[in-house]
């Protein structure tokens, strides 16, 4: 076969959109670390901390007795949602000094019902002082990341649009960002925004800014795609990670059979071994927070008894 291609092909190809989706993937590939895809035998690199959403402790139990409890079943950090007045910030931060568990992000919690990419100004002003407010309280805990849902695609709200105006958005918190040397970590979640990690990793490039970061969910994308590939494709844009899809049945004690089904269910989809060698190939260093139902402590347990198995490269069952 000739490999040699003419103007008039090249130009037939350039119209077709398949060199400029080649070129893409280039450019991407380009600004991703050159990773080793050698194997690694029982050992990984890697300095993984171990962390649980608030929502995952016992909504019972006050802040403390929440971060108590993290640290007997081996949690070393807390995700809080955002924090609303100075008294929670200031529980917050005595939980966190008298246990030695971190507040090591913030999820920002209005992201849904005041959608950054509104066609409603004020929606989209709401949106913003949220997000504020939740880098102020990592500033204020020592936490160094907020995670940020970037817009929703609507019926009624384009993609495009969804792409432009989270951009433009997002560009005019940096300054703030910077100044509070808080990451804004931009999450792959279900609002039919920035589906393959190409596009996630170019839409980050593009602002090309310290102070915007992925923050990649294991669970969210997983029916679709495959878990390694985005870890590998994302590189050392990834800063944060949510981990799912591990945990215990919701009932523990289920008939034998509809107990299979369950653990299939949750391990089937996801190489968690692959997973973890992804994580050594980028050099990821850093927290591993558990987004999952809450529980009571013998839960909690298993679930941090199954985090430790996949840290160590093992499926979790």
């Amino acid at each position: 076969m000739n490999n040699f291609v003419n103007r008039r092909q090249f130009l037939k190809t350039l119209s077709s959109g398949t060199l400029s989706a080649a070129l893409l993937e280039s450019s991407v590939l380009k600004n991703s670390e050159k990773l080793s895809v050698s194997p690694i035998l029982g050992k990984f690199s890697g300095n993984l901390k171990k962390a649980a959403c608030i929502g995952v402790l016992p909504r019972k139990l006050s802040v403390l007795e929440r971060f108590q409890l993290a640290k007997k079943v081996g949690f070393e950090g807390i995700e809080p949602n955002t924090i609303r007045t100075p008294e929670e910030v200031q529980e917050y931060k005595e939980a966190a000094q008298i246990t030695g568990v971190k507040i090591h992000s913030i999820m920002n919690s209005d992201h849904w019902r005041y959608s950054l990419t509104d066609n409603d100004p004020g929606v989209v002003k709401k949106s913003m002082d949220g997000i504020i407010t939740s880098m102020h309280n990592a500033h204020d805990l020592g936490a160094d990341t907020i995670l940020l849902v970037p817009g929703i695609v609507t019926p009624e709200v384009r993609y495009v649009d969804v792409y432009k105006r989270s951009q433009k958005q997002i560009m005019e918190l940096l300054p703030l960002a910077k100044e509070l040397n808080v990451i804004i970590a931009i999450e792959n979640v279900e609002n039919k925004f920035l589906l393959s990690p190409l596009e996630f990793a170019r839409y980050i490039d593009e602002i090309n800014s310290p102070y915007l970061k992925g923050y990649y969910d294991v669970g969210n994308y997983s029916n679709i795609a495959f878990v390694p590939d985005w870890i590998r494709t994302l590189g050392k844009r990834t800063v944060k990670i949510h981990i799912k899809r591990f945990e215990p049945p919701r009932e523990q004690q289920q008939p034998e059979q509809q107990q299979k089904r369950s653990s299939a269910w949750q391990t089937e989809v996801i190489d968690w071994p692959d997973f973890r060698l992804a994580l050594s190939e980028i050099g990821y260093n850093g927290w591993i927070t558990a987004e999952v139902r809450s529980g009571d402590e013998e839960y909690l347990m298993e679930l941090s008894r199954r985090m430790d198995k996949i840290f160590a490269g093992e499926s979790p069952i």
